[in-house]
């Protein structure tokens, strides 16, 4: 099977779509920590407000420098599915009734990344990469290729 030019560029977009997503998520947690661009902070110690900013910051960090990107991921992911249930559902079913979009994309977007990987432009293979050899390093990218392979 021929691997054509956006299927080479596949592991460059995740890991940009995770560097975007993760930006976007601190951003989030700065805001409702600090009380910076356009938002009051949260009290802290406050539940669920003052946890969730935490996870923001923190899980939003690790997900743009690509650190731990799965586990932080899955716990971001996690957070926005409780936020969404817990607090926008009150206010309604659907996201677009009760504000709840931001939490619902977050929620399904950390998921993929938590699924998907990190992509290649990520602070752990800078980190894995440093003890193996070329060709150690040369093997996992062969798999890492086989592995995002479509079939068409």
């Amino acid at each position: 099977m021929m691997i054509t030019r956006p299927g080479r560029a596949q592991p460059y977009a995740l890991s940009l779509f995770r560097i975007v997503i993760g930006l976007l998520f601190t951003c989030h947690g700065v805001a409702s920590l600090f009380g910076v661009l356009g938002d009051s902070p949260v009290p802290a110690g406050t539940w669920p407000g003052w946890y969730a900013a935490v996870i923001q910051l923190a899980g939003g960090a690790l997900v743009f420098l690509g650190l731990g990107t799965r586990t932080a991921a899955l716990v971001g992911s996690g957070s926005m599915a409780f936020a969404y249930f817990d607090v926008h559902q009150q206010r309604g079913l659907l996201p677009m009734e009760n504000g709840g979009e931001a939490a619902v994309l977050f929620c399904w977007t950390l998921l993929l990344i938590a699924f998907s990987g990190p992509g290649v432009l990520a602070a752990d293979r800078l980190l894995t990469s440093r003890g193996a050899t070329r060709g150690d390093a040369e093997n996992a990218e062969g798999k890492q290729k086989r592995h995002l392979r479509i079939p068409a």
